[in-house]
């Protein structure tokens, strides 16, 4: 599909918003102070209870921009005019926005002289939404990316400036592969400004047959199914990993399950317990096994499943269900 070659944008550093709130969007925003342009404003999600205490913490874009001195903005809503005032007040010549968690309004994309561009971790069309990362791991797509998109009101619909592809490994996880793609568009917004300024970047609209959507992973997507494939399982322990995680339970008691390997199995009831030796128990899934590598019990810490099999006299017949 043939893009539209977008005006260049002016050679002087741009004054540059930037919306985001976790761990992935302080790798983005570091990599923008750092960089030729002027980051002159901050927006996250409010501060959030944590923790046992429930003590109020601040989100890592918050702290990274405090450590730079940086106006931080952390508006509750966007439907009162108050947080558009705050963003207008700031004259942002661009706005980038990256997981910062909230749609924002026509009237706050309209503000940035040269709009508003998301850094989103999925090669758009696929994985519209909110989860795209896991999403990606649990359909077991081989390679996921960055998009670097203009903005529109409906979330993720806006035109594709410029992509960078990603692996996906047989032992990503949700973590590991968040940390990947984090790097990865930090590199992909600094390519695709430069590209911009030097009048060389174009748009194109997304393909509409192409679209998929990534809705929020819930903490009921953590329960395990065996009825399932051996292999959907397998990538569920990795993409849910570390919240909400893969569960199951034994004897009514809670149990995490934090990485386990495919193997063949003689067909069994699924959920039933077939052998037990040194490399943990193998489990019988609606297709193939599960062998079970490590495990976290309720109220214990993470270990081997092996050890956990052996402490807990797991044996060969028992059914693990919720």
């Amino acid at each position: 599909m043939s893009g539209v070659l977008l005006p260049a944008l002016p050679p002087a550093p741009l004054r540059v918003v930037f919306l985001g709130t976790p761990e992935f969007a302080a790798t983005i925003l570091h990599a923008l102070i750092v960089g030729r342009d002027d980051v002159v404003g901050v927006f996250s999600r409010p501060d959030a209870s944590r923790g046992r205490g429930l003590a109020q913490t601040a989100p890592p874009t918050k702290r990274l921009a405090i450590e730079n001195g940086i106006p931080v903005h952390q508006p509750h809503t966007w439907k009162n005019g108050q947080a558009i005032d705050a963003l207008r007040a700031l004259q942002p010549d661009l706005a980038v926005v990256a997981a910062y968690g909230r749609l924002l309004p026509q009237a706050a994309l309209d503000v940035p002289r040269f709009g508003c561009i998301n850094v989103h971790a999925s090669l758009l069309p696929r994985w519209r939404g909110a989860d795209p990362i896991r999403r990606a791991i649990l359909e077991g797509d081989e390679t996921t990316g960055v998009t670097i998109m203009q903005m529109v009101l409906e979330m993720d619909a806006g035109d594709i400036l410029h992509q960078r592809p990603q692996a996906i490994t047989p032992d990503d996880t949700g973590d590991s592969l968040e940390e990947n793609l984090a790097a990865l568009g930090a590199e992909t917004l600094g390519e695709a400004l430069a590209l911009w300024r030097a009048g060389r970047l174009e748009s194109r609209a997304q393909e509409a047959e192409r679209v998929t959507f990534a809705p929020p992973v819930q903490k009921s997507d953590g329960r395990i199914d065996w009825t399932c494939a051996a292999a959907i399982i397998e990538r569920a322990t990795r993409a849910l990993a570390p919240w909400p995680c893969a569960t199951t339970a034994r004897a009514g008691q809670l149990l995490k399950v934090w990485r386990a390997r495919v193997e063949e199995a003689p067909a069994a009831r699924a959920g039933t317990v077939i052998s037990v030796d040194r490399d943990g128990p193998l489990i019988a899934t609606g297709e193939g096994g599960l062998r079970l590598i490590e495990v976290q019990a309720a109220g214990k810490r993470r270990m081997a499943a092996a050890d956990w099999a052996r402490g807990a006299r797991v044996e060969p017949g028992e059914i693990l269900a919720d």
